[in-house]
């Protein structure tokens, strides 16, 4: 009996090109690993932990490499390009998968921008004019630096992902020799052992900030470039055993040369030369300090030390290699991102077209260099765009954790070449651990992230969803302006992400501004819910836990001891607060909550349901949807799925 036709929801991916070996992979995930954060992190991490850092850089590592064994199942069940903005609409469908795709697409978009800043910032140290005191750049001279920068992310890229790939190898080479010699170099020609412990202890400022820095820092932001092997995991030679490999091996060696580096850096600083007072650890980075710009290449200045003094000319060298490499690879991300999005419809289809000589995406990649320029604009310092990434991010990465349980559930029958051993633990412990990252990042990122992403909610009624056919394009009109213009008012009235200057607002304005935040969100996903058709009212019933636990996240991070008081906002201090570390322990009972929520909510998607009876996870493997039935790609046997086990 014939099988009935369903929707050939890989017929995109079939054009892409699948060339990439498991080094090629492990160098695009290092590439992305090391970049900016090798440059800047450092000095970041210790003005807010001192040598604390080193610490923070352990825990940052160990979170980070809880979620990325949670997505080596996944991603070596089911390879895909785009792959992480592709997973939350295969477990929970489409309003749960709208909202972290476009997060995470916020966040993929702004990086290479951010790395073109990390070259513009270090080059600094040489041309004059292009970075202001606040590590800020400059126009025109250093904003159209930058932009120069993307414009040349885009070439490597549109050469094609084979001359990506091969590139990539040799500057990721280079990538690993400079970190690595520095390291050596300062272990054995200039380390300072009384700057461990001799200025306020180890944790001079206490065990806060340690965990603080993991976020906000660059910490995970660096560690954050593993997601490669993910992302491109669709143009891979044989992606389900290479795409698991090379992301668990790249958080493994990022951990290794990162914890080191912070180790250096910590026992090379030379105060005079920092221009800082001895055990100033806040003053590092601070407005004047003369090493905010190019922290490493003044540390082997102020070394006093020959060899370590010409060094520093080669380091200036790698500050344009480096952040360099990261930034065409995350460029890359960014078109299969976009591209990821249109495959689940949340963004036209165009978006899928695929260059033919070069098998790229290349309409996708046009769309990711001109949107990546635009955050040379507002936020125009490392410094200030590394917290929000971080957190963005991060934040999509709470479904690595869900996911697996759900897939195992939904799509049980597909083969697995790694099986996350003690996954009933793992897993959410690789959510936890996403979840206290978020958290960490502090109240004012958080706020910044939450209103970019709730803005775009009237994209999803104006375009999605009457797509989809659950409601009226009428209606989903309305919806969406409605809510629009009430968030634009109230965002504005709240200070946070609308003015250059965010401020807190005393109590208890904030619990105003918090209720009136939950009434909006809550009461759009409500009105959603009654307007569309069944199948739109699954999708929305799936999403609740999202917005529950969003939105107690924000509460706990204005309360807690990441709040306004942290920070030293202007204002009147907190009424309410939540100590440190009871808020931590609120955190995880949070998340354990929604953690359950979530795999429960979880259900099979028409997607899913049309893999597994494909009978595999691999695109171009399996047979493709026809119209009258299944016919097996070219190339392969010929065989109907059996629809008890979808083989």
């Amino acid at each position: 009996m014939a099988t009935a036709a369903k929707p050939d929801y890989d017929a995109s991916d079939r054009k892409l090109a699948r060339t990439m070996s498991v080094w090629q992979l492990f160098f695009l995930s290092m590439g992305g690993i090391i970049g900016s954060g090798w440059l800047f992190a450092a000095i970041a991490s210790a003005s807010v932990a001192g040598p604390g850092a080193i610490v923070s850089w352990i825990v940052g590592g160990v979170l980070v490499l809880f979620v990325a064994l949670n997505y080596a199942e996944v991603s070596g069940m089911l390879p895909r390009s785009g792959a992480i903005v592709r997973y939350p609409h295969l477990t929970h469908g489409g309003y749960t998968g709208f909202i972290l795709g476009w997060t995470y697409l916020l966040s993929a978009v702004s990086v290479p921008a951010i790395e073109a800043e990390a070259v513009v910032t270090y080059a600094s140290s040489y041309i004059h004019g292009i970075v202001n005191s606040s590590s800020e750049l400059t126009w025109p001279s250093g904003i159209l630096f930058g932009v120069l920068l993307m414009i040349l992310f885009f070439i490597i890229n549109y050469a094609g992902i084979r001359f990506l790939s091969q590139f990539n190898s040799f500057v990721t080479g280079w990538k690993f020799v400079i970190p690595g010699l520095t390291i050596i170099l300062l272990l054995i020609l200039d380390l300072h052992t009384k700057n461990f412990a001799g200025y306020g202890g180890f944790f001079p400022l206490g065990a806060q900030p340690v965990l603080g820095a993991v976020a906000s820092t660059g910490i995970v932001f660096s560690y954050l470039g593993f997601r490669q092997a993910l992302d491109f995991g669709g143009e891979a030679k044989n992606p389900q055993r290479d795409v698991p490999t090379a992301t668990i091996l790249s958080v493994l060696a990022g951990m290794v040369i990162y914890v080191l580096l912070q180790v250096a850096f910590t026992g090379g600083i030379n105060w005079g030369f920092f221009h800082v007072h001895i055990g100033d650890w806040a003053g590092l980075k601070a407005a004047g300090s003369a090493a905010a710009d190019a922290p490493f290449y003044v540390l082997l200045k102020g070394s006093g030390t020959a060899l370590l003094g010409g060094f520093a000319t080669i380091l200036l060298i790698d500050a344009f290699i480096s952040p360099t490499g990261t930034g065409y690879i995350y460029l890359g991300t960014s078109a299969r991102t976009v591209y990821g999005l249109s495959v689940v419809g949340y963004l036209p289809k165009q978006f899928q077209n695929v260059l033919a000589s070069t098998k790229i995406p290349w309409l996708a990649l046009v769309a990711s260099t001109v949107v990546g320029c635009l955050f040379f604009l507002p936020l125009p310092s490392w410094y200030t765009l590394v917290g929000i990434i971080t957190s963005a991010t991060v934040l999509t990465y709470i479904m690595g954790g869900i996911g697996l349980p759900i897939l195992r559930r939904t799509a049980g029958s597909l083969t697995r070449p790694f099986r996350l051993w003690g996954a009933e633990i793992l897993a959410p412990v690789g959510f936890l651990g996403a979840v206290l990252i978020v958290y960490w990042a502090d109240f004012e990122t958080l706020a910044i992230v939450f209103a970019a992403v709730f803005v775009a909610l009237p994209l999803f009624t104006w375009f999605y969803a009457p797509m989809k056919g659950w409601i009226s394009a009428g209606a989903g009109g309305i919806l969406g302006l409605v809510f629009l213009v009430l968030w634009i008012i109230v965002q504005r009235w709240g200070n946070y992400a609308l003015t250059a200057a965010p401020a807190a607002i005393p109590h208890p304005a904030f619990g105003i501004f918090y209720f009136t935040t939950i009434v909006l969100i809550a009461g759009f996903t409500g009105t959603l819910w009654y307007l569309s058709n069944e199948e739109g009212r699954k999708a929305v019933s799936s999403s609740w836990w999202l917005i529950f636990f969003l939105l107690a996240m924000f509460g706990i991070s204005y309360y807690g001891s990441y709040g306004v008081t942290f920070l030293g906002f202007v204002g009147a201090p907190k009424a309410i607060g939540i100590p440190f570390p009871a808020d931590i322990l609120l955190v995880i009972m949070v998340g354990l909550l929604a953690y359950g929520w979530a795999v429960h909510s979880g259900y099979e998607t028409e997607e899913i349901a049309a893999i597994v009876l494909s009978g595999t996870g691999v695109v171009g493997e399996g047979p493709i949807a026809q119209p009258g039935g299944y016919m097996p790609p070219q190339g392969g046997p010929a065989a109907a799925p059996d629809p008890q086990t979808g083989g």
